[in-house]
């Protein structure tokens, strides 16, 4: 990872802001994806099955009013970091395939690292959240249809093993084009039962529904401040320059198209989805909206099954800067990614990542701290501050000065923002830790 740091910056010529430069060398494809493509993966995998647990992280914590405003502010604010971020795809000449590489080039080596090192937070805490929402979806399943139902722990390992299977066969994010197919009908087909079935609930449930805020005036602040980073979570990938990497000439201009898709059709649904499930269950709906609902059985095993294969799919996307990588350092380029020596090595490093993840989701089975951490610690700075810090960097002496206070008051509302959300975070993970054991079977 050093070596191509340093030989990205010994190659790049800062005055000559017309010349091509050939991307750093990757084991994946670059270069090949309609805007199309991305756009529905983008859609499916942030409605994932994340979306299920989004009522109670969100809109408990918040309430209606600071709830569905920080809902849309948040949105708004995702939306132009990202729109923001795609513009810089291109500085010089040179194409960024990976976000640390751009803040490599714009703020030096360090924050190279700093960069890398908040992305490999995020990816791997998110995939632990994926791997244990897979498992709560299998158990959900055993425990309609077994009166004994089998422990968490169980399905976890189950989830984990088809992550793997899934990464090991479909190694790329290109590669993933029919099975973001599959995904999207998977998931807006269990989305709109799920919809229905809680309006239905919700006309029931509604007025007697209690939707005050729980918690002394102390854990209400907390609470709201991880309720936010949640909502970030739920609103960006923090992957965007990796995302971008993927897609056919004009990649920004392409990138924007996909952006937009997002924060259109996607987001209709999984705010959907969160807002509908706090309506229909008040203050006291589940971490997990499944569990609410009162209709047959069979549909219920219907919606988790799908979950469990929607997300299957929707965490390859965040991962795969993670295999990326792996596959970059130590597979050998001169051959084929399907080369026999290379499915040999393929095969170990995706075993050790996804056996390591595994491993501390069973022993630590906390659902939804995942979400407001890796939301508040990384995701944060690198959706909101570091878009406006790159802005300052390579246009700020020639844009207008109401442009770069606006960027300068960006970086640092939200660079706040990101350590009282992380505080809040880490202590709810403690208050966590203090009522529940190792490998419990929550």
């Amino acid at each position: 990872m050093e070596q191509e740091y340093h030989r990205l910056e010994a190659n790049i010529d800062h005055e000559n802001t017309n010349k091509e430069y050939a991307p750093p060398a990757s084991a994946h494809i670059i270069g090949l994806d309609s805007w199309q493509q991305v756009g529905l993966m983008l859609v499916t995998s942030l409605n994932c099955g994340y979306v299920l647990s989004f009522s109670n992280l969100m809109l408990v914590p918040l309430g209606w009013k600071w709830g569905i405003t920080c809902l849309l502010v948040v949105g708004f604010y995702s939306a132009y970091a990202n729109w923001l971020l795609a513009s810089f795809h291109y500085i010089n000449g040179q194409r960024f395939i990976r976000y640390r590489d751009l803040m490599g080039y714009v703020y030096g080596e360090k924050m190279y690292y700093i960069t890398w090192v908040l992305q490999f937070m995020v990816l791997t805490l998110g995939n632990m959240g994926f791997i244990l929402f897979g498992g709560e979806a299998l158990k959900e399943v055993n425990s309609i249809l077994s009166d004994h139902p089998f422990r968490l722990q169980y399905f976890i390992i189950i989830s984990g093993l088809g992550f793997f299977m899934f990464a090991f066969f479909i190694p790329t994010m290109s590669a993933m084009r029919a099975w973001i197919r599959a995904s999207t009908v998977i998931t807006f087909s269990y989305t709109i039962i799920l919809l229905v079935l809680m309006i239905k609930e919700g006309k029931t449930n509604s007025a007697k529904n209690s939707y005050e805020i729980p918690g002394s005036k102390v854990g209400k602040v907390f609470n709201g401040f991880g309720a936010i980073s949640a909502i970030v979570a739920c609103n960006t990938t923090g992957v965007l320059p990796e995302i971008q990497s993927t897609l056919r000439e004009p990649a920004v201009k392409n990138m924007r198209k996909a952006i937009g898709l997002q924060y259109s059709l996607g987001l209709v649904f999984y705010y959907g989805v969160s807002i509908v499930g706090y309506w229909a269950y008040g203050s006291e709906v589940s971490e997990y909206l499944p569990k609410e609902l009162k209709g047959p059985n069979w549909i219920k095993v219907l919606i988790n099954l799908a979950v469990f294969l929607q997300t299957i799919v929707s965490q390859h996307m965040y991962v795969t800067p993670i295999h990326e990588t792996l596959d970059t350092n130590f597979l050998q380029l001169e051959e084929s990614i399907h080369s026999k020596e290379n499915i040999k090595r393929r095969i170990f490093l995706r075993f050790a990542f996804f056996a390591g993840n595994t491993f501390v989701v069973t022993a630590l089975p906390f659902m939804g701290n995942f979400v407001n951490l890796f939301g508040s610690l990384a995701l944060i700075p690198v959706t909101f501050v570091f878009p406006s810090m790159i802005f300052l960097k390579v246009k700020g002496k020639t844009s207008r000065i109401e442009n770069n206070m606006w960027h300068c008051f960006n970086a640092v509302l939200f660079s706040l923002l990101a350590v009282v959300s992380t505080i809040s975070a880490l202590r709810l993970i403690v208050n966590n830790v203090r009522q529940y054991h190792f490998f419990a079977d929550s």
